[in-house]
């Protein structure tokens, strides 16, 4: 049997913009939770964030916004970001998801690519002098217009605005104005644009439409069984699909509540805010997860409302999911795999699926998506249980990369499947596991090492809190193994002869690492995945292999 499945629904997808459906949702749950924010302690309710949304969507059009214009955002986490969110999607305007991460060339790079009007940013914190940077890459954009500040700090002079003053300018135009925009609105027109992380080259935006985000946001809430009663509490950055898609559009869509614990991850507020605000949904990567579990006070966290969450954005360590499901009360924790370019997500475990099916698999092929496993030479279906590229088809497929058509059919082939660069394996049943990266695959000796399952297997050792395997040239080889490693604390030391002794006899020798580096912590994009490229890149030079 062919490794493919699809997934047809009776429920069909949502055929209405994302300011329709915020209108909708108003509506039905109007005096109801739609935002709280923990650390500043301001919440809105759903007629509350609505009336916002417009205020700000008004001030936008004040200044000229146009349908397809695109408006950056570059902040951490705030209520700010949701509002923008929905007030850009309610007049048509492309909001520009800026990685907080970067830097002042990367945020002219992205502000020349996409043509970006304006600029919505952040103040300044100990790790980013948003304003600075901003004025430094704007004087080389010419089709930037207007940097906006959130809390302040506009200078007097042209092109410089408070955010409360773009509110302030809603009664400038006529109050039916931002009604009149929405009706003209199509669920296929673009409106996300989201950059890839680019660890390799420059990055590619991937331009989202409203049907995209909004039913891959939706059906994902559909799956966790999302009702107006959940509370939803959302540690990972909103600049990334998981945090706007699978967290605000998800819960948003549902008449869910979204609580920010802070303006980016730390896992004492996380915990403190589903204590505080009687979350039932907790989302991270397995990394945040992992932070969370190891807080020496853990235990003294009233996690009881809990029930489910979403684990994503990089395989999960078998032994963190049970202890995700058994100590922290998520006893529906749902595993979620996508990319951006597929909004994100493409496939899903389910709220009924056994332990073993959430800790091995990435779940099924999602509503109204195919999947399939291609060998990555040929293109053609493998059969099942082998490994091969996973690809995707269906709404969930971006439109392009911005003004990059090359770029986009290097991605998506002339039959629709968006090709995501994965290894992945199909059971039986449907069930996808991820075997890693094809440029992550080790190579040694002629032998296929899929690092996954080293890392699985490491994760037994009792000294281990994490791990990373990653592939180092060899000139006997080809590649060699190194086991990357953060120890538990107070663990013993580890050295490579002790990692060698554990896998002896378990593990088929050419799996066996060969080096072993014990590091504090590893290099992760703002999203939270592991950038197993620059630990390469380190390794080669600490280890003298560049020739």
């Amino acid at each position: 049997m062919q490794s493919y499945t699809s997934e047809p629904s009776n429920q069909p997808l949502l055929e209405e913009t994302i300011g329709q459906n915020l209108e909708r949702m108003v509506e039905r749950y109007g005096s109801r939770d739609a935002v709280i924010e923990v650390a500043t302690g301001r919440s809105w309710t759903y007629a509350e964030f609505n009336v916002d949304v417009d205020q700000l969507a008004a001030g936008l059009m004040s200044l000229g916004l146009q349908r397809g214009d695109r408006v950056g955002i570059w902040s951490p986490n705030c209520a700010e970001w949701t509002i923008l969110q929905y007030a850009t999607a309610k007049i048509g305007v492309v909001l520009v998801n800026v990685n907080p991460a970067y830097r002042a060339h990367e945020l002219e790079f992205v502000m020349q690519q996409c043509g970006m009007r304006m600029l919505v940013l952040a103040p300044a914190d100990k790790s980013s002098d948003y304003p600075a940077m901003a004025r430094q890459a704007r004087q080389n954009c010419p089709d930037l217009t207007e940097l906006v500040f959130i809390d302040g700090g506009a200078d007097e002079v042209e092109g410089e605005l408070d955010y409360a003053s773009v509110v302030n300018m809603a009664s400038d135009v006529e109050p039916s104005a931002v009604r009149d925009r929405l009706a003209e609105l199509d669920t296929n027109d673009a409106i996300n644009l989201q950059y890839t992380s680019g660890t390799t080259g420059f990055p590619k935006g991937a331009t989202l439409t409203h049907r995209n985000i909004l039913n891959n946001g939706f059906f994902i809430g559909e799956l966790m069984n999302y009702t107006e009663r959940d509370r939803v509490v959302l540690p990972v950055p909103f600049y990334h699909c998981f945090g706007m898609v699978i967290g605000n559009l998800n819960a948003l869509s549902h008449g869910a509540a979204t609580i920010i614990p802070g303006r980016s991850f730390k896992a004492d507020e996380a915990l403190r805010a589903v204590q505080e605000h009687g979350g039932t949904s907790l989302y991270g990567v397995p990394t945040m997860f992992i932070g969370e579990l190891a807080l020496p006070n853990f235990k003294d966290y009233d996690l009881s409302t809990l029930r489910t969450g979403v684990m994503a954005g990089s395989p999960c360590p078998a032994s963190v999911m049970r202890q995700v499901i058994d100590e922290m009360n998520m006893a529906e924790v749902a595993i979620c795999y996508g990319m951006t370019e597929t909004s994100p997500v493409s496939t899903m475990t389910r709220s009924d699926d056994s332990i073993a099916r959430r800790t091995e698999t990435v779940g099924r092929t999602m509503p109204h998506l195919e999947s399939q496993i291609v060998d990555p030479g040929t293109g053609e279906p493998v059969e099942r249980g082998e490994i091969g590229e996973l690809c995707t088809r269906g709404y969930s497929v971006m439109q392009g990369y911005w003004n990059q058509p090359e770029k986009t059919a290097e991605a998506i082939d002339a039959d629709g499947w968006m090709h995501t660069g994965d290894l992945g394996r199909m059971d039986d049943d449907g069930y996808v596991s991820i075997e890693g990266r094809i440029k992550d695959m080790v190579i040694r000796g002629g032998e296929n090492i899929y690092p996954r399952e080293i890392e699985e297997f490491l994760y037994r050792h009792p000294s281990v809190q994490d791990v990373q395997v990653i592939g180092v040239p060899d000139e006997k080889y080809g590649e060699e193994l190194m086991a990357c490693i953060i120890l538990k604390p107070d663990a013993e030391p580890l050295v490579a002869d002790d990692v060698v002794a554990f896998c002896r006899g378990r593990l088929a020798h050419y799996k066996i690492p060969r080096y072993v580096d014990v590091r504090e912590e590893f290099p992760m994009t703002v999203s939270g995945k592991i950038r197993k490229v620059e630990m390469r890149e380190e390794a080669v030079e600490r280890l003298g292999l560049r020739s």
